[in-house]
């Protein structure tokens, strides 16, 4: 039996959607989150400067004394992962590579869709990933950034959604894919909107949900669950605006947010 908590960090709010799929798929485990939220957005950040912020937030959950490190954010998954998996003495996972995989067998036709930041979709951390996994994939990357503001003003299921859905995806539904990744966290958020414009046919693949997957897998291996089926215990902790992740972050959980604390970014340093 392990009880140490397992720690998730991510730039902002959107990393609690794989926080949401892990205490779905891990009921009893004990999980810390960091949101980043005084130096969001990392995607228009240096590759050194992303390293920096990562190796920060996940030294402070190593200091809570997490069992293992969920890299939620896609940016810092794309250009960190290696780099803290050499450095930490614990398991660190990111989110690109189980949503990669999970695509790569999805196809029938070979024909996958990536939806994601700028940053993310610029970064082709999916696509060759995706390509790794199947070499005659043929893989099309759309920069969708209007969803996040959208997911965070609620208006995810509105005309506005369906509209900006169809303005983006009219490419990918031209391309004729038959699997879609949601490449950020916010979008599963938007789940519903999307299959709805881009039609029953098109699987859609969501990392958050693949991620907690891996990580039940891993702590299975590693024999590092938790068997004590008490309440688990939830901690949130913001570098800024708190009040914000509280708000935008109990839609995204479907729970009220308690247990959150901010802590200056000096004191990640």
């Amino acid at each position: 039996m392990d009880n140490r908590p397992i720690g998730i960090f991510d730039s902002g709010v959107g990393g609690l959607t794989v926080m949401r799929e892990v205490m779905e798929q891990l009921p009893y485990e004990n999980i810390i989150y960091l949101g980043d939220t005084a130096r969001i957005p990392y995607g228009s950040k240096s590759e050194q400067t992303i390293k920096k912020y990562a190796h920060q937030c996940s030294a402070f959950l190593k200091g809570k004394d997490v069992k293992t490190i969920v890299i939620a954010c896609n940016t810092a998954s794309s250009i960190a992962l290696d780099s803290l998996t050499d450095y930490f003495d614990i398991p660190v996972i990111g989110v690109i590579d189980p949503g990669a995989r999970s695509a790569s067998k999805a196809t029938e036709n070979g024909r996958i869709g990536v939806i994601g930041t700028t940053a993310t979709i610029n970064s082709y951390a999916y696509q060759e990933k995706i390509m790794e996994y199947r070499h005659d994939a043929e893989v099309i990357g759309i920069p969708c950034p209007l969803f996040v503001p959208i997911v965070e003003e609620g208006w995810e299921y509105s005309h506005v959604a369906e509209l900006t859905a169809e303005k983006y995806l009219t490419e990918l539904i031209e391309h004729d894919v038959d699997a879609l990744v949601l490449g950020c966290t916010h979008y599963p958020i938007l789940r519903y909107t999307i299959k709805k414009v881009v039609g029953p046919h098109v699987k859609l693949i969501n990392p958050a949900f693949e991620t907690a997957k891996d990580l039940k897998k891993l702590l299975n291996e590693k024999n590092l669950f938790n068997e004590n089926y008490d309440i688990p215990r939830y901690e949130y902790y913001a570098t800024d605006a708190p009040e914000r992740l509280r708000r935008i972050g109990g839609n995204f959980l479907k729970k009220e947010i308690d247990n959150l604390y901010e802590i200056a970014i000096d004191n990640l340093s």
